[in-house]
């Protein structure tokens, strides 16, 4: 079977290499499925799991948002911040997820503290999500 070369990149460095059979993510337009030969294309990404297929399994990565970059044997994701499910500590993701709650709580819905506390407990809610599929 055809495979794709898969990469997930951050500033810190890669967080996943290896080749997949398909790699699926959730763009700001909707659920994206790619397959070896698919059509270029380069699409804004939401807070959500990237799911990497091969041999019948399934390898979760946490992304905070970024692009993916598909081209026909490669696709090449660009996150400000990813992790592989496995690498996910739960603990530090409950807690923050706690701390974004009542920050949440405690501010006014307009200021931009609401907005920070908003987007963190997105991303915990993904980081916990993902995490479970160890």
């Amino acid at each position: 079977m055809r495979t794709l070369d898969v990469s997930v990149v951050t500033p810190d460095g890669p967080v996943f290499e290896g080749t997949a059979e398909m790699v699926s993510s959730k763009a700001k337009s909707g659920e994206l499925g790619v397959l070896p030969g698919h059509i270029p294309l380069v699409a804004p990404l939401t807070i959500s799991a990237v799911r990497v297929k091969k041999d019948g399994k399934t390898q979760y990565v946490a992304v905070s948002g970024g692009f993916i970059e598909v081209r026909p044997e490669k696709v090449t994701i660009l996150a400000q911040a990813a992790e592989l499910a496995e690498e996910i500590e739960v603990n530090r993701a409950e807690a923050a997820k706690e701390r974004a709650e009542r920050r949440l709580a405690e501010s006014n819905q307009n200021d931009l503290d609401h907005a920070r506390a908003e987007y963190a407990l997105r991303r915990a809610i993904n980081r916990l999500d993902v995490a479970k599929h160890r």
